[in-house]
């Protein structure tokens, strides 16, 4: 049974944003590639933010529009195009957003894994009907890859490094030749015109399984930075911490806004190791203390002031989650904790209450 949509935890991008969608489609003058359901002038104003029709567009990606246009033009050409960035620098909230701008349709998704095998990338069979009838057009179960093919659409592959070598180069030939022979009933399928493929990649799983230069020359790069300043990432946080809790009925963030500064600040001074102002260096924890952690921390906080307090962010709702996300490892993390605590948030004024509330729960 499907769910409706107030029921649903987390809408698709073209359901969640489709009045922004609509606004856009209706004022866009300009030319558009074939299948695309926006211009690409269109597309970027759908993910850096502005105006349609009297319609606030809400920005998706905070940070160079730059990154964005050469984003949008790679795949308005016949190079794929692929995110790479540490964890948390938005690569998928960019790639579903792109999806749904382009293809109306973000669904069409790959999760790459170690036992990602050919069949996800390529096609299946039923196999009650292949024995049935042997194998048939009515047999074959396509891959999302493979329908995005058929239909002209986006196709979207999460992690790419973490599938198999194998399996990479099952795209070279769809990526180059633009066509998946289909051996079993000795035909192919061709990809018409608005296919295309964004795959992306994290900086840390470089040694994973690297990508053969084959594949690489079919892919158009673009590095994700992590956000140029506080304030930047601040936004994030709050606009992703926002929608996050209208889902889950959760009050709003910025009454809390200074709670929520303050876990940015903590994540940006021990991933970058060195406090704010520039004048204490610090030890960075083993983990990546990204962006999208910090939504988790903010999220979780709101969830224990919605039901185990007044409602109201407080110091101890965000330490309680936080110090789970900074130590990873028991012995080495819990040390470079402590000593942040003691050099950089005791003696910093204002932060007294969260000093206590992250020494008591450390």
């Amino acid at each position: 049974m499907t769910a409706s949509a107030p029921e649903v935890l987390r809408l698709h991008a073209e359901d969640a944003y489709a009045h922004e969608l609509a606004a856009l489609a209706e004022s866009d003058k300009h030319p558009r590639p074939a299948k695309w359901n926006l211009s690409p002038r269109a597309v970027l104003t759908y993910l850096m933010g502005g105006e349609a029709n009297g319609v606030e567009i809400t920005p998706k990606y905070v940070g160079e529009s730059r990154l964005m246009e050469v984003a949008v033009a790679t795949l308005a050409t016949d190079r794929a195009l692929l995110l790479i960035g540490v964890p948390g620098t938005a690569k998928s909230w960019v790639s579903e957003h792109l999806a749904a701008a382009i293809s109306g349709d973000s669904t069409l998704l790959v999760q790459g894994t170690a036992g990602t095998d050919e069949n996800a990338i390529r096609y299946g069979w039923n196999y009650a009907k292949l024995l049935a009838e042997g194998p048939s057009v009515s047999a074959m179960v396509e891959s999302p890859v493979l329908h995005a093919m058929r239909e002209g659409k986006i196709a979207r592959l999460e992690e790419l490094t973490r599938v198999q070598s194998d399996v990479q180069d099952t795209l070279i030939t769809i990526l180059s030749e633009k066509t998946l022979p289909v051996p079993e009933l000795n035909t192919e399928v061709q990809a018409v015109k608005g296919f295309n493929l964004i795959a992306t990649a994290n900086n840390r799983d470089k040694g994973v399984n690297d990508l053969s230069s084959a594949l690489k020359r079919r892919f158009n790069t673009v590095v994700l930075p992590v956000p140029d300043s506080l304030e930047d990432e601040l936004s994030i946080v709050t606009r992703r911490v926002e929608s996050l809790g209208r889902s889950l009925g959760l009050p709003d963030v910025p009454p809390a806004l200074e709670e929520v500064r303050r876990v940015v600040q903590v994540f940006r001074e021990l991933r970058g190791g060195v406090t704010e102002d520039g004048k204490t260096k610090l030890k960075s924890p083993s983990g990546s203390l990204s962006t999208a952690e910090a939504i988790s921390v903010v999220t979780h906080g709101l969830t224990l002031a919605t039901h185990f307090g007044d409602g109201a962010l407080s110091a101890r709702d965000v330490a309680a989650s936080l110090v789970g996300a900074v130590i990873k490892d028991p012995v080495q993390d819990q040390a470079v904790w402590n000593e942040y605590l003691e050099t950089a948030v005791k003696k910093r004024e204002g932060w007294k209450a969260f000093y206590a509330a992250c020494r008591e729960v450390s």
